[in-house]
């Protein structure tokens, strides 16, 4: 049975299972892609950035707009959408979105959103799980049904947020982030390795980074070739950096 829309676009996802369907034929096809408010996370720019063959600093300056969100301390990355009477995504086509493959997360789970936090001893994440229900969006008419352990792996969202997971954890602290004299130069620096993954590895290898700091041979050379590697390492950098957490070791 189709989901009723409510006044409210979020609704609970009773018993995992859900109807819904999106393909070209369809009325409504990417009218979800216009006007958004979509925040992208170092592995939304990772992915983007090498299927355009960008470096990370022309993706930023030719599809993002950094905002100050209310909700957080830190800078926070927008997709820029088009300078046109719809307000579309720059990569969306009538055809589709041409860089479907390589889509942000917030785009993958759609229509279902999630809410994560650290359990109580900080070892694990809770989920919460619910879709939104826009009033312009037929898919959820049509006679496809999902459960939700389906939806998730089909659209890739579980490496998307094995991904994304750690990044949150930093940008969710509420560990201080220590005297106000030195705010300035941090936010700096989690712009920097969260968005900017290039500046980074030129931060570490044209500087006295690995001087200081007990980084293995191999991983020097995993951090000069794998973006993914590089990422990881950024945020225990940040968490170092930021919070003084012990992720990072100094050499005796």
């Amino acid at each position: 049975m189709a989901q009723e829309t409510t006044t409210s676009p979020f609704a609970p996802l009773s018993g995992k299972v859900f109807q819904f369907r999106c393909h070209k034929d369809i009325p409504c096809f990417t009218k979800c892609c216009a006007q958004l408010n979509l925040m992208l996370t170092p592995y939304d720019i990772l992915r983007m950035k090498n299927r355009l063959s960008l470096s990370s600093i022309d993706f930023l300056e030719k599809y993002t707009e950094t905002k100050q969100n209310g909700r957080s301390r830190f800078p926070t990355v927008y997709l820029r959408m088009r300078e046109d009477a719809y307000g579309t995504c720059p990569f969306v086509r009538a055809e589709g979105c041409w860089i479907y493959e390589d889509r942000p997360g917030a785009c993958r789970i759609y229509p279902v959103g999630r809410a994560a936090s650290k359990d109580g001893g900080g070892k694990g994440t809770r989920e919460k799980f619910f879709l939104v229900l826009e009033d312009h969006c037929l898919g959820f008419k049509e006679k496809k049904s999902w459960h939700l352990d389906e939806w998730l792996s089909n659209e890739g969202i579980d490496t998307y947020n094995a991904m994304n997971d750690p990044w949150m954890e930093i940008v969710t602290s509420r560990k201080s982030l220590g005297p106000q004299r030195e705010i300035p130069r941090k936010l700096q620096m989690f712009s920097m390795a969260s968005y900017n993954l290039d500046a980074f590895r030129r931060f570490l290898f044209h500087s006295r980074f690995f001087d200081l700091f007990d980084v293995d041979p191999d991983q020097q050379e995993r951090l000069a070739e794998d973006d993914v590697d590089l990422m990881f390492f950024a945020f225990d950098w940040l968490k170092f950096s930021l919070f003084g957490d012990k992720t990072m070791r100094l050499k005796s």
